[in-house]
């Protein structure tokens, strides 16, 4: 078929999750309404993964998750990181800050945990990160009532550029002004925080 390629590439560069062989032939099939053999879209599939590795391009097709996505090639994963890092500033209040900040240091932990370590109510934070999909549920402890535990996500390494959790900044490395976990609330917020004892009013 011609442009077979570019029809895949378009699919690939849609998605933000791996796409399967199947959902490629599935879509092209219904498109099209003829039958697409395996051996050609695996074929168009490799020129399409020879040609991003060009230097010329900072991305390339990777085969993930039994299925194919286009990532920055290794050489460009500082650079995305520190800009993630920035966005990702940008949108998380102080008191969103704070809970990840928590759950990456004391995961897997409970909401009840949380809200001790913090003071006030989470439950605004703690949907807002699980929206984010920074953070995730992991478990229930043994406990009394088997709450739910909460811990870091795939997605948090990426956005903070972290090959693991042992790349976490330790204690010690923290400056004096860094002491206060998160930052100061970003100017889209429009409702502080609110003190301990007035519920889960948290921006995020």
């Amino acid at each position: 078929m011609e442009r077979l390629a570019q029809h895949i590439e378009s699919l690939i560069f849609a998605t933000s999750q791996p796409i399967s062989l199947e959902e490629i032939k599935s879509c092209l099939e219904e498109l099209f309404g003829v039958q697409f053999p395996d051996a050609g879209l695996l074929e168009a599939i490799e020129q399409l993964k020879a040609r991003y590795q060009d230097e010329s391009f900072a991305f390339e097709i990777i085969e993930i998750a039994e299925g194919y996505q286009f990532l920055t090639k290794p050489a460009f994963h500082n650079t995305v990181g520190a800009y993630l890092r920035q966005t990702t500033r940008k949108r998380l209040s102080q008191a969103a800050l704070e809970t990840l900040s928590i759950i990456a240091y004391k995961q897997p932990v409970s909401k009840t945990e949380l809200e001790k370590i913090r003071g006030v109510s989470c439950d605004y934070s703690l949907q807002k990160l699980l929206e984010k999909e920074l953070v995730a549920i992991v478990g229930r402890d043994e406990g009394p009532g088997r709450p739910l535990l909460y811990g870091t996500s795939g997605k948090f390494m990426d956005y903070f550029g972290l090959k693991s959790l042992r790349d976490l900044p330790k204690p010690k490395e923290f400056r004096e002004a860094d002491f206060v976990i998160g930052e100061q609330a970003p100017i889209e917020e429009d409702f502080p925080e609110e003190s301990e004892g007035e519920g889960s009013g948290e921006e995020a």
